[in-house]
């Protein structure tokens, strides 16, 4: 075997999106950590552009430096142009921009005891007598391996398991400047269902208020297929001008990406010691798209497995939910639910709350009979007896980069 020596970690998480850093920041926020090694890839194609990450908190969560801009009001508009502004309390909806979380996990690294952080390219992973080997080509071209008890890998799959419904989250959005006044900064519009709508699927606007006059402004389709640089620009514009009224603005930055909405069965482990994180390990919430607090969560189960000695690991998300959001995407797929009117209905009926938690999988099952008692039923009970007699069918995997949630 290859000398070891100072090329060895007890931990090695590969990738620094929103996965691989939450885990290091959950591994040294104590300010000790085990031998770890984070990998991110260096300056170039492979490195992702800056995009930003939204969840709801209740709390000190440890990512107050972090968090950009925070909203304790939330919106929706219905496709009839019907307005719900709801009080999320004790939730309040967070943004969180990459480049501020990477600079806040790596000042940490750099401060703890036996944690690093390397550039390079993870380009092979598999086991070894004594845990797992990680292959890596540094800035340059220089290769250099890598030994670990155990690895944790964000990276995206090659494809997407078999599933019986899979739709993307796809999206497009502008950071604008307008000419005058036009955004209330305490309001975050969650979903705007006045766009016009596609043959299959869903779409809404998305407004996120920086200042009066600054704002990420999104538009979001659920369907089967990713739209065009040029689509995404013209459903902009006619989001801004026509429905907002925003008048004159410029756009300063922009960001896309494309989330899977899928059933499929994400594995937890690609090896005896190597363990996914991530969309890769399945903490997507299937049915809306959500993955940034699942990863929170999921990180700091990690972390704690890790400091009692063990690596009992819970999924990301539990079955029940994982069942809930199949008839769900079954339903939204076959056209069975008006999904613009479902998603008004239930911030309508159900407490903001409790939805919230819903959404993020954390309701009681006494809890989500109250809220399914609020959807409609019938097509929900016949598409909940259609789900399990479903074959699973492979699928193609867009491509984007980036996840806003």
């Amino acid at each position: 075997m290859t000398p070891r020596s100072a090329q060895d970690s007890d931990v090695l998480v590969i990738g620094g999106g929103a996965a691989g850093l939450s885990l290091a920041h959950r591994l040294t926020e104590n300010g000790t950590a085990p031998a770890m090694t984070l990998i991110e890839p260096p300056d170039g194609p492979l490195r992702p552009a800056e995009r930003t990450w939204c969840y709801w908190g209740a709390a000190a969560d440890g990512l107050e430096e972090a968090v950009g801009a925070s909203w304790s009001v939330l919106r929706l508009h219905g496709a009839d142009g019907g307005s719900v502004t709801v009080d999320p309390a004790p939730f309040t909806y967070r943004m969180v921009r990459s480049a501020d979380f990477e600079r806040m996990v790596h000042g940490r690294l750099a401060r703890t005891d036996g944690a690093r952080l390397l550039r390079g390219t993870a380009e092979s992973v598999r086991a070894v007598p004594a845990g797992t080997e990680v292959r890596c080509t540094l800035p340059g071209g220089r290769p250099l391996t890598l030994y670990a008890r155990r690895v944790f890998d964000s990276r995206p799959l090659p494809e997407l398991p078999p599933a019986r419904t899979c739709l993307l989250q796809h999206f497009r959005g502008w950071f604008v400047h307008t000419r005058t006044d036009r955004f209330d900064p305490a309001v975050a519009d969650l979903m705007d269902f006045r766009v016009p709508q596609p043959a299959h699927g869903l779409a809404f606007g998305y407004v996120l208020p920086l200042a009066p006059d600054r704002a990420l402004v999104e538009y979001t389709e659920f369907s089967r297929a990713p739209l065009t640089t040029e689509a995404y620009e013209s459903a902009l514009g006619h989001y801004c001008r026509d429905i907002l009224g925003l008048g004159e603005l410029t756009v300063e930055r922009t960001e896309q990406g494309v989330i899977p909405m899928t059933d499929a069965r994400f594995p937890g482990r690609a090896g005896p010691a190597v363990y996914r994180i991530g969309t890769a390990g399945g903490a997507t919430r299937p049915a809306t798209g959500y993955t940034f607090a699942a990863v929170q969560r999921h990180s700091g189960a990690i972390a704690a497995a890790l400091r009692d000695g063990h690596d009992r690991v819970p999924a990301p998300h539990g079955r029940r939910a994982r069942a809930m959001d199949a008839v769900l995407l079954r339903a939204l797929d076959t056209g069975r639910i008006d999904g613009p009117r479902f998603f008004t209905d239930l911030f309508r009926r159900v407490p903001a709350e409790r939805l919230l938690r819903f959404l993020d999988g954390t309701t009681s099952l006494r809890e989500e009979w109250g809220i399914g008692l609020r959807t409609p039923v019938r097509p929900m009970l016949r598409t909940a007896a259609e789900v399990p007699f479903l074959p699973r069918r492979s699928q193609p995997l867009a491509r984007t980069g980036g996840n806003n949630r």
